[in-house]
C-alpha cells in the first residue's frame, strides 16, 4: 500500500485528512503535528508521498522542503496552505513540490495528485518509464512530431504532457513568445479524451473589453447595434473540446472576472440572452509574462491564476536548448525548399556558427523566419551567411568574423543588397517584403528611400 506522511500543526486538519485518505482503503497514513521531528521521520525513507503544511512554528514547510532537496531525499511532496502567498508558491515549486493546493482541500484534486505520483512511481519500478527518457519511450510519440527537438529537457516535458493530458484539469503553459506553447497545447488536446472535438486557439490579449463578451460568449440577434444574427462564441465552438487561450497575461481585469466565472460555474450567457448555457470545455492557457509579478502589481487575479494553474508546464527558450538549433535549421531548410521549389542542399558552417552564437529572443519562430528569408535570397546551392537578414548580422556576435564565403563589404551595402533581393522576390510588394524582413512597412519605405531603391519598389 502507498505510505503517506501528513505534517501539519493543526490536529483537526490532520484528523480530517487521515480519515479522508483511509476511506480509500489504499493508503497507510501516518500523521505528525510536531514539525521539529519531521527530519528524523523523512530520513527513514518509509514514505511514498508527503502532504505538507507550509505555515508551522519552529520548522516550517519551506524548511522541510529545503532539507529534502539538500539531502537528495526521494519523496514526492504535495503542499497545503491556508494563505494565497505567491512568493511562497514560487519557492515551493522551485524546491521540487509536485503540487501546491489551497485549504480547504479540494478532495478530487488531492486524490488525483496522489494517484499520479503513485502511478509514476510504479511505472518507474517496472521499468516502463526509463530513468533516461527518450522520444521512443513516449506513449503518444506521434502528437509531438511538429515539435522538433533532441533536447533532454524537452523530452522530459513531453512525458509530463502525456500525464497531464489524460486528466481534464486546466493547464498553464509558461514560455517566451515563439517557444512552441500552442504546439504543446495541441499535443495535450490530441492525447486527451476530447481529441475528437474542436481545438479552438484564441489570442486572449487581442480583444478589447467591449468586444470580448461577444467574441467569447457569442450573442443573440439584436443584442446590440449591428447584431443581425445569432453568433456562437469561442466557448460554444470549443464545446466538448479544448479552448486554448494564448497570452492570458494580457487580459484586462474585467475580462478576467468573466473568465473566472466560466471556470467556477461551468456555464455562461450569450450577450442579449437570459438562458444559461453549460460550458463543457477544457481550458489550456499560455503566457509569456511572469504572472507572479502581474499578481503582485495587481494586474492579474490570484483566484484566476490558481484556477488555471492546476497543472503547469514551463517551456525552455531556444537559447537554453542550443543542441536543437542545427536540427531545427535543417528542418526549416527542407520545409522552405519545398515551399519555394528550391534545391539548396546544405547550410554553410559559418552560417551555423552564427546561429549557434545568437541568443534568439524570438525563439523557434525567429529561427524559422531567418531560414525562410535566407532561402528566398540565396542564389547558390548552399545557404550562406550573406543571405541572412541585416538585423541578425548586426546583432550577432560572430558578425565581425571574416570567412571565405563572401567578399568584405560595408553593413549598409549588405543591407541594401538584401532588401533589394526581398523586394524582387515579393514582386515589389512593400507589405509582403516588410513581413519577410521582419520590419514595419514604414521602416522599409524609409530604407528604400535611403538606398534609392524606389525604382525597384514601384508598382505595389
Amino acid at each position: 500500500m502507498t505510505k503517506i506522511l501528513l505534517i501539519d500543526d493543526n490536529q483537526a486538519v490532520l484528523n480530517f485528512l487521515r480519515i479522508l485518505l483511509l476511506q480509500k482503503d489504499q493508503y497507510e497514513v501516518e500523521t505528525l503535528q510536531d514539525s521539529t521531528k519531521a527530519y528524523d521521520l523523512i530520513e527513514q525513507g518509509r514514505f511514498d508521498v508527503l502532504i505538507l503544511d507550509m505555515d508551522m512554528p519552529n520548522v516550517s514547510g519551506l524548511d522541510i522542503l529545503k532539507y529534502i532537496q539538500k539531502n537528495k531525499i526521494v519523496l514526492k511532496t504535495i503542499v497545503l496552505t491556508g494563505v494565497e502567498d505567491i512568493d511562497l508558491a514560487i519557492s515551493a515549486m522551485k524546491l521540487g513540490t509536485y503540487d501546491y493546493m489551497l485549504k480547504p482541500v479540494d478532495e478530487v484534486q488531492l486524490f488525483k495528485a496522489i494517484e499520479t505520483v503513485v502511478h509514476e512511481k510504479e511505472l518507474l519500478k517496472k521499468g516502463e518509464i526509463p530513468h533516461k527518457l527518450s522520444l521512443d519511450s513516449l506513449k503518444y510519440k506521434e502528437v509531438f512530431q511538429n515539435v522538433i527537438t533532441q533536447d533532454e529537457n524537452m523530452i522530459k516535458i513531453f512525458h509530463v504532457v502525456e500525464k497531464f493530458a489524460e486528466t481534464d484539469n486546466s493547464v498553464l503553459i509558461w514560455g517566451e513568445s515563439g517557444s512552441g506553447k500552442e504546439l504543446i497545447a495541441q499535443a495535450i488536446h490530441q492525447i486527451s479524451n476530447r481529441r475528437d472535438k474542436n481545438f479552438v486557439a484564441v489570442n486572449a490579449g487581442a480583444f478589447a473589453h467591449e468586444l470580448f463578451s461577444s467574441e467569447f460568449f457569442g450573442h443573440e440577434k439584436g443584442a446590440f447595434t449591428g447584431a443581425s444574427r445569432d453568433k456562437i462564441g469561442f466557448i460554444e465552438e470549443a464545446d466538448g473540446g479544448t479552448l486554448f487561450l494564448d497570452e492570458i497575461g494580457e487580459l484586462s481585469l474585467p475580462i478576467q472576472v468573466k473568465l473566472l466565472r466560466v471556470l467556477q460555474e461551468e456555464e455562461f450567457y450569450r450577450l442579449g440572452s437570459t438562458k444559461n448555457i453549460k460550458a463543457d470545455v477544457r481550458i489550456i492557457a499560455a503566457t509569456n509574462k511572469n504572472l507572479f509579478d502581474e499578481i503582485r502589481k495587481g494586474s492579474f487575479r490570484k483566484d484566476l491564476f490558481f484556477r488555471l494553474n492546476i497543472n503547469s508546464i514551463n517551456l525552455p527558450a531556444l537559447r537554453d536548448r542550443k543542441g536543437d538549433i542545427e536540427l531545427l535549421a535543417n528542418y526549416f531548410l527542407e520545409k522552405f525548399n519545398s515551399k519555394y521549389k528550391r534545391n539548396i542542399k546544405r547550410i554553410s558552417d559559418s552560417l551555423l556558427a552564427c546561429l549557434k552564437s545568437y541568443s534568439f529572443p524570438g525563439n523557434v519562430r525567429e529561427l524559422m523566419n531567418l531560414i525562410n528569408s535566407a532561402i528566398i535570397v540565396e542564389t547558390g546551392d548552399e545557404l550562406k551567411k550573406k543571405s541572412l537578414p541585416n538585423y541578425f548580422l548586426e546583432n550577432n556576435n560572430s558578425y565581425g568574423l571574416v570567412d571565405r564565403e563572401s567578399a568584405i563589404c560595408s553593413l549598409a551595402e549588405m543591407e541594401k543588397e538584401h532588401i533589394g533581393k526581398i523586394l524582387r522576390f515579393a514582386n515589389n510588394n512593400r507589405t509582403k517584403a516588410a513581413e519577410i524582413l521582419g520590419i514595419s512597412r514604414v521602416n522599409l519605405i524609409a530604407k528604400i528611400k535611403k538606398y534609392s531603391l524606389d525604382k525597384a519598389a514601384e508598382g505595389e
